[in-house]
């Protein structure tokens, strides 16, 4: 089976470019939620470097999954938590008791999802380039 890591992670700087755009337009639910697609892609791609399967859509629970001795930036589990709280109620209006998604997600929402989004696909793009200049 082919490593299809660099797909996945040239997908999710696409997704926090897509992010930062829905964010510039006053669209901070979608910015909010590419945000959370841009860091699980990123994350994905992590697992597929090292040649895990990675399964599911909790950004947190993803990064729980790397394996021992990944050396995690402080908080960035925090931040991965924050995330994960976007992935179903920036899209759907039952993931809150009344309104729409875009009636619960303004400019300081969307700017944190993109700032840890950013972190994430920071980290991952660091640890994949340390991979790298081992092999």
């Amino acid at each position: 089976m082919p490593n299809r890591s660099l797909d996945w992670f040239r997908q999710a700087k696409r997704d926090l470019e897509h992010a930062r755009e829905s964010a510039v337009n006053g669209k901070h639910e979608w910015a909010c939620f590419a945000a959370q697609q841009a860091a699980e892609k990123a994350v994905t791609a992590f697992h597929l470097s090292l040649g895990q399967e990675a399964w599911g859509h909790m950004v947190s629970k993803l990064i729980q999954e790397l394996p021992e001795g990944i050396d995690l930036p402080a908080e960035l589990l925090d931040k991965a938590k924050i995330l994960d709280n976007s992935y179903i109620p920036a899209r759907y209006p039952n993931g809150h008791p009344e309104g729409s998604p875009f009636e619960y997600f303004g400019s300081k929402q969307s700017k944190e999802a993109i700032a840890y989004a950013g972190e994430i696909v920071e980290f991952v793009n660091n640890e994949m380039a340390k991979q790298k200049g081992c092999n």
